[in-house]
């Protein structure tokens, strides 16, 4: 089976590294001196003291066609426009289309996709991206996915030849399945972001672990949560067990890149303004990222 990852940030170098060793991968680069440096050098995996190197193919994102067996689309939520449009204008449709971003604020764009089979996924795992070629696996998870439109077979094809090492879990619902990312996203990323921190201070100072509670209220009341409490703890568990991680948001900031507050807190203010409700924490902070993200420069609203 022939594998196309779409994306070599974090996530798609730590896909191509792991996926690799039981596929045909190809992986789309935005720029081609991205992709000379990863046919050169492979991808180097990092794992705590491990060191792994693995070779796949690297081409410029204008060579991708779609005709892989399955393409991973592993880009941030606002570079989603550039890659639909591509899609839109291949000469045939593409077979199997997965993609992999935070929040649910891109999936009105997926409607519009001419694809046989579409299916996203939410990713546990902890990545950086140190170079063109290096990343390095700070935080080991679960990938979850589920059939947006089409039919499910080819991805539990896939999913059946993963790698063990690097786990897949085919979900019944999609929306559920996003939705208990996102409660975990628009809680820890904003928070970790505006703090500057890792994700265990939110737990281990009391103040910070005040906030997160009230925030995750608003979250739960908009998303419609059920059993409030197994979230919470849920979030709780997340923050202990990745807790020397710095979220994507933050990395996003330090990196001086756009984040994907739009498809996170984004989505959750546009529920709320439909269900009438008030969610003053969950503006507030999608205000200060939007602010962050233009270094406090003046803005003109």
């Amino acid at each position: 089976m022939k594998v196309g990852i779409v994306g070599s940030g974090s996530i798609g170098l730590l896909f191509a590294a792991y996926l690799s060793r039981a596929f045909d991968v190809n992986v789309y680069t935005k720029t081609e001196e991205q992709a000379v440096e990863i046919n050169k050098y492979g991808i180097l995996l990092k794992k705590g003291s491990g060191r792994t190197i693995t070779f796949v193919t690297a081409l410029p994102f204008s060579k991708w066609e779609g005709a892989e067996d399955i393409s991973i689309i592993a880009v941030k939520q606002y570079q989603l426009v550039d890659i639909i449009e591509k899609i839109n204008q291949l000469p045939s449709d593409p077979k199997n289309l997965l993609f992999l971003q935070n929040g649910m604020g891109h999936l009105k764009q997926l409607e519009s996709i001419r694809a046989r089979n579409i299916f996203v996924g939410s990713i546990e795992h902890g990545a950086l991206r140190e170079n063109p070629y290096t990343v390095s696996h700070n935080g080991m998870g679960m990938t979850n996915v589920a059939v947006f439109k089409g039919e499910c077979e080819p991805l539990i094809q896939f999913v059946s030849s993963v790698p063990v090492e690097f786990p897949f879990a085919v979900r019944d619902q999609y929306h559920d399945m996003l939705v208990k990312k996102l409660m975990v996203n628009a809680v820890i990323n904003p928070l970790t972001a505006i703090l500057n921190v890792e994700n265990g201070a939110l737990v281990y100072n009391s103040n910070y672990y005040r906030v997160l509670e009230k925030l995750f209220e608003e979250v739960a009341e908009i998303l419609e949560l059920e059993n409030t409490q197994a979230h919470l703890e849920q979030l709780i568990n997340i923050c202990h067990t990745t807790a020397d991680n710095r979220s994507s948001m933050l990395k996003d900031l330090e990196a001086q890149r756009l984040t994907e507050i739009d498809a996170i807190l984004g989505f959750i203010l546009a529920e709320a303004v439909k269900k009438g409700k008030k969610t003053p924490l969950i503006e507030s902070f999608y205000y200060l990222i939007k602010g962050k993200e233009t270094g406090g420069k003046e803005v003109k609203i």
